[in-house]
């Protein structure tokens, strides 16, 4: 079950199995991820072939540079107009460990986006001692579908 947030600024918090069962059973349900185009291409992406679904991609920093996309919102809209979207689209938004996922996801909450939550330890998860990450938590540790591009 999603955790709400006390403040309200978004919907709420999944873990990363919750969200691929909410975007598994609702076919209105949809993941925004929000991770560099060299993230995707790298490190990888979740596998929605699988669900017959489109995946989301918009950065939310750019790369290269890591600046604040400052046409992340337009883009989104953009993407989410061709999809046959709308603000009232339940998206699970994504990152590499869950921190530009819940901006992006209070962002959008105050765009007038419905339903917006974070997934907590994103597509990597939390740095293990060593520094590494996809080690300890995060969408690929806990065996999601994903692929590389």
């Amino acid at each position: 079950m999603p955790t709400p947030v006390a403040d309200g600024s978004y919907a709420g918090e999944v873990m990363p199995k919750e969200a691929w069962e909410m975007v598994s059973q609702n076919p209105n349900t949809q993941i925004l991820d929000v991770r560099t185009q060299a993230e995707w291409g790298w490190v990888g992406v979740p596998n929605m072939g699988l669900l017959g679904k489109p995946l989301i991609l918009v950065e939310w920093l750019t790369f290269p540079g890591s600046q604040k996309n400052s046409e992340f919102a337009e883009q989104l809209e953009t993407q989410m107009a061709t999809l046959g979207f709308d603000k009232s689209t339940p998206l699970l938004i994504l990152c590499r460990s869950g921190q530009r996922s819940r901006n992006a996801a209070k962002l959008l909450t105050s765009l007038g986006y419905k339903e917006c939550f974070n997934i907590t330890h994103g597509f990597e998860g939390d740095p293990d001692g060593a520094k590494h990450r996809g080690t300890v938590n995060g969408w690929k540790v806990d065996g999601l579908p994903w692929i590389q591009g």
